[in-house]
């Protein structure tokens, strides 16, 4: 356990590190790609590769707590709800996203890495929090009808809705063979830059409350770190290459009105 806080701790100041240092060195893959950032591999396959570990990790932790019959003091049910929040997240994210994917982009080989780490730790923390370190007695059956996991599983929810909802939307801006970029501007593109991003940090947001934990909290905070700074960037990329036309539709970079 005191290895688990640590690697948290630790956890948490990165999150800082990562923060300030992607508003000066941008993730080259997607609309912000460079040749800056080494040997690339096919997008589809890097997505299923850098988002399935969190999946399979997971699930790994699920599987093992209910093989071993271990009594950790809280309720099976509860437990299991809300591991399924975070494994139906990733099973789109790694299964079904890329699939759907169109074109022929590129992944940065040591973006993906980097990925990989990063979702496996964050399912580390989860599961470790979930079946391991959580305080004997906090998840009882009574969790599900309390304020945090109502109110929380119902900002996951929306944020999920947003997400997909998204990605449909920039999946949809181009005609098959068009190579041309275009500005989104239906759903909460009509505010943000990254409706997309602002989906999935609502959705990690919701899962920080619904399990009411610092695991949950960590992630929220890493999902903001890396993806304001990026959702930033893409504004300036977009006033970049459609000048005045994307200045005056006067969108926020990430949270709708705000920011």
């Amino acid at each position: 356990m005191q290895t688990y806080y640590i690697l948290m701790a630790g956890m948490f100041v990165l999150a800082i590190v990562v923060f300030i240092a992607l508003f000066f060195l941008k993730a080259g893959y997607g609309y912000l790609s460079t040749s800056n950032w080494g040997p690339k591999i096919n997008n589809k396959i890097a997505w299923v590769i850098m988002e399935s570990p969190a999946f399979v990790f997971l699930l790994l932790y699920v599987i093992d707590y209910l093989h071993s019959g271990t009594d950790t003091g809280n309720d099976r049910t509860v437990l299991l709800i809300m591991a399924g929040f975070f494994l139906a997240h990733y099973f789109q994210r790694a299964f079904i996203f890329p699939l759907l994917m169109r074109g022929k982009g590129e992944m940065p080989i040591v973006i993906m890495a980097m990925g990989m780490v990063f979702n496996g730790l964050n399912s580390y923390f989860i599961g470790g929090w979930l079946f391991e370190y959580a305080p004997a007695g906090k998840y009882t059956a009574e969790w599900l009808a309390s304020p945090q996991f109502i109110i929380g599983g119902l900002i996951f929810l929306t944020g999920m809705l947003i997400n997909l909802d998204s990605d449909h939307v920039i999946r949809h801006l181009r005609k098959p063979g068009d190579t041309r970029h275009y500005i989104p501007k239906k759903g909460l593109y009509k505010y943000v830059t990254s409706a997309n991003y602002f989906g999935e940090l609502t959705e990690w947001v919701g899962y920080a409350i619904l399990t009411w934990s610092p695991a949950g909290l960590l992630f929220a905070v890493w999902t903001f770190a890396n993806l304001a700074p990026r959702s930033k960037s893409l504004t300036e990329k977009y006033e970049q290459e459609f000048g005045d036309e994307y200045r005056e539709l006067k969108k926020k970079n990430l949270i709708p009105f705000i920011w």
